[in-house]
């Protein structure tokens, strides 16, 4: 624990107000080659966590904000469909992953979302109870 705490309160911090970084901007332009070399290192690892935190950002982006109704009536605070039992003559298989093109029935689009998301959703199948 030694180690860390001399590398967090020492090392660096004494590596830090080692760097040649100027005062002011026409600073800059005084600098030696070595000056430039020293500032190679930081560098190198301020510009490899911004490439981090923006690939980061970027795939979270990619996964969408959340929503699990990717176009089906968005023009509707609230998608709600109701079935009336008596209309379903033996069996109806009914879209629990949002991607059917038959909605509210599953048209078996889930086997594709569960084949890229690692998911395992199906449909809720309502049959009546004589035709089990």
């Amino acid at each position: 624990m030694y180690f860390i705490s001399n590398l967090i309160k020492v090392s660096i911090p004494n590596y830090l107000a080692s760097l040649p970084i100027p005062d002011s901007i026409g600073g800059w332009f005084h600098l030696g080659v070595k000056d430039w070399l020293a500032l190679i290192p930081p560098t190198a690892v301020v510009g490899g966590i911004s490439y981090y935190s923006y690939q980061t950002i970027k795939k979270a982006r990619e996964a969408g904000n959340g929503q699990i109704n990717p176009g089906i009536r968005k023009d509707i605070n609230k998608v709600v469909d109701f079935i009336d039992i008596e209309d379903i003559t033996e069996k109806a298989s009914l879209c629990r992953c949002w991607k059917s093109k038959n909605w509210p029935y599953c048209d078996g689009s889930h086997g594709q979302h569960n084949k890229e998301t690692g998911d395992n959703t199906g449909p809720v199948v309502v049959r009546h109870k004589e035709n089990k």
